[in-house]
């Protein structure tokens, strides 16, 4: 079968979507499925589109936790490397299933090497770093500024989106809720600079990377799972260079840490884009990209219960407000009745 071409250049939105804001690979994708005009909504599988949703949230939810857990025994870039080789891997057995070919054209393989570079190579890498010195939990939390970050630059990048008063009382909410989770009345006693500028830095990378992709790839010939699968690919190749230079080879491979970079990769990266293009397909973009809104609480809840991580009162408190003023960017104010 073919690969399916986008209907035409994509409209810009103010923020990214779910893919990218969620910690994964696929803004390059979602930015050429949800190009032109809606897709209408269709059944997409054996389990109704809400289970899928709750799935897909813990998946991602999780994914903070499979990256603490790799960095015990292995560098951060290799814990990276991990992620996007068995991501690419499991995308490519559903392209080899589905016989449909790789993304074509040096152009576009161009591209998708930079927006590898923005939304995998460096996110993934910044957060795996982050993890050393920062719970997992607060990695989370810090991944759900993406909508933030996104509605900032958008409104100097995207000519389409002009500044609300709304929008800005978004971010304004969104940013002193960071502060919150960060205990900014005490000095931000108890919580690591670096590590936590890391999982900020990294967070602040996929709406780079999703604005770079709907400028150069909106409309591109090719499915979204050849696109994000190339994507994943070149990200294979930059972070397997990089672990060279600055990494020495495993002496060993502990088990749990093993098992939790596979995991992050084949289930968080692979199957969970596969059930997020299900999604947006069959509900739209917009009701499937409020799973950005479960993952830092799933992310939290995972990080107390099973890695014993201690929670202060202040960060599910700047949690809930850093999502409500991610939630107010992304509303739009409805059409004027007229007169």
């Amino acid at each position: 079968m073919s690969a399916p071409t986008a209907p035409g250049p994509a409209r810009p939105a103010s923020a990214p979507t779910a893919a990218t804001a969620g910690a994964t690979a696929g803004a390059t994708a979602t930015a050429t499925a949800t190009a032109g005009a809606p897709t209408p909504p269709r059944r997409g599988g054996l389990l109704d589109w809400r289970v899928r949703f709750a799935i897909l949230s813990v998946v991602w939810g999780f994914s903070f936790l499979l990256i603490k857990v790799g960095t015990e025994a292995y560098a951060p870039f290799q814990v990276a490397l991990g992620r996007v080789l068995f991501g690419a891997l499991a995308l490519l057995t559903v392209l080899l299933v589905r016989r449909e070919p790789l993304p074509r054209g040096l152009r576009t393989w161009g591209h998708l090497s930079v927006a590898a570079l923005l939304l995998n190579t460096a996110p993934f890498s910044l957060f795996a770093y982050a993890e050393l010195s920062i719970p997992s939990s607060l990695a989370g939390i810090c991944n759900a500024t993406s909508p933030l970050w996104g509605m900032a630059l958008s409104l100097v990048a995207l000519s389409e989106d002009r500044p609300t008063r709304r929008r800005f009382a978004g971010l304004g909410l969104g940013f002193l809720g960071v502060l919150t989770v960060l205990g900014a009345w005490q000095g931000f006693s108890g919580v690591d600079a670096k590590g936590t500028a890391f999982a900020l830095l990294a967070s602040l990378c996929y709406p780079i990377g999703w604005i770079y992709v709907r400028r150069t790839l909106a409309g591109t010939p090719g499915s979204p799972v050849a696109l994000t699968g190339g994507q994943l690919m070149v990200s294979t190749l930059q972070l397997a260079l990089v672990s060279a230079v600055f990494t020495s080879a495993p002496g060993s491979f502990p088990l749990w840490p093993t098992l939790s970079v596979i995991a992050l990769g084949a289930l968080g990266t692979g199957m969970a884009l596969q059930m997020q293009y299900g999604l947006v397909t069959e509900v739209g973009p917009t009701t499937a990209q409020m799973v950005t809104y479960f993952i830092p609480v799933i992310a939290t809840t995972a990080g107390v219960l099973v890695l014993g991580e201690q929670l202060h009162w202040n960060t599910p408190v700047g949690a809930a407000i850093v999502l409500a003023g991610a939630a107010l960017t992304q509303t739009r104010p409805g059409a004027r009745k007229p007169a």
